[in-house]
């Protein structure tokens, strides 16, 4: 009787010690399409972030320009 007892038991260990390999395989592979995807986004925010300030380069030539224009046709008084 102890010895179906202990067999009992050591099947179940290695039952949960099954399912917690096959996890542990599962959240690594997670783990390492999460870290593809962060990286992913991380690239696309450095790039929005490069296009804002191209953005904001052109705007202020915009805007230097468009100053130099008021101030030759008069439309801006002197400050």
């Amino acid at each position: 009787m102890t010895e179906n007892v202990e067999n009992l038991i050591l099947e179940h260990l290695k039952a949960l010690r099954n399912e917690l390999r096959d996890f542990k395989v599962q959240a690594t592979s997670d783990l390492s399409l999460i870290k593809l995807r962060l990286t992913s986004l991380e690239s696309q925010m450095a790039a929005i972030h490069s296009d804002m300030a191209l953005i904001h380069g052109r705007i202020d030539l915009v805007d230097t320009r468009l100053d130099r224009i008021e101030r030759r046709l008069e439309l801006r008084e002197e400050v």
